[in-house]
């Protein structure tokens, strides 16, 4: 159990994880298990949610979510576990292009925004069917701090982001009258194997180095000096899953290590 957490604050608790195979996803499916959750671990990769499911005593079920007909699949299965669903962590995404807006390829702008935007819809659209009837439940949204300020060569993922600020608002507004709540968190640089090929990318396409890049756009901008770890986005999203937030809805948290 975590040393910064009170034990059973998400007993008896059915959640799910999209993207919960790597990063965030992983971390943030662990700590909901240590906490007494059921957690259904979903993603793309079936070795990695498999793996991690394993781990924590959980379940997997491979599901990309960009297809509304696996989204669909996989809350009917998670449905005949409990019954219920009473978190969802919409976390499954990806960078997008890395690129300048006149010059990006948009096919992959658009399959960023599928995965980001109408992959994180398609999820919320479920779980809003299976709250809106259970009369409960928290919904977290992944966005990021991208998701308040543009930034230079990341404008798929910019709008994907922005624009889940925007329906958690919706969202929570929506799904209050049902005791459901929405909220969004809003990660900095997270270290991690994410990271590591933005900055590669970054690196070949701006013809700087990893390290360069590394001080001048993440670590030395942030008040703490450092990258956020995954674990401390998990702890984050805890909260909001947890009665601690029991009167938290259509919120941000930033988790940023201090970039203003």
């Amino acid at each position: 159990m975590s040393d910064l957490s009170i034990a059973g604050q998400l007993d008896g608790k059915l959640a799910i994880v999209t993207g919960g195979g790597s990063g965030i996803g992983e971390a943030t499916a662990r700590l909901f298990a240590e906490q007494g959750a059921t957690v259904v671990v979903t993603g793309r990769r079936r070795e990695q949610v498999e793996s991690v499911a394993a781990d924590i005593g959980g379940r997997a079920i491979v599901c990309d979510v960009s297809d509304s007909g696996q989204v669909q699949n996989l809350f009917q299965k998670v449905i005949e576990i409990t019954g219920r669903v009473d978190i969802l962590l919409n976390n499954a995404g990806g960078p997008g292009p890395i690129a300048p807006v006149a010059e990006v390829d948009m096919q992959a702008w658009v399959e960023c925004m599928n995965i980001n935007l109408v992959g994180a819809m398609y999820c919320l659209q479920e779980a809003a069917k299976v709250m809106i009837k259970q009369q409960s439940g928290s919904i977290i949204n992944m966005s990021s701090l991208m998701g308040i300020q543009g930034y230079p060569m990341r404008s798929a993922y910019v709008a994907s982001k922005f624009a889940l600020i925007g329906i958690t608002e919706t969202m929570a507004r929506e799904l209050g009258p049902d005791n459901v709540r929405v909220n969004a968190l809003m990660p900095g640089a997270v270290s991690g194997a994410n990271m590591d090929r933005i900055l590669q990318s970054r690196a070949a396409s701006e013809n700087r180095t990893v390290e360069e890049i590394e001080r001048e756009n993440y670590t030395d901008v942030a008040a703490l000096k450092r990258w956020v770890a995954p674990e401390e986005v998990a702890r984050a999203a805890l909260f909001y899953a947890s009665d601690h937030s029991s009167a938290v809805t259509g919120d941000k948290m930033k988790v940023c290590c201090g970039r203003f």
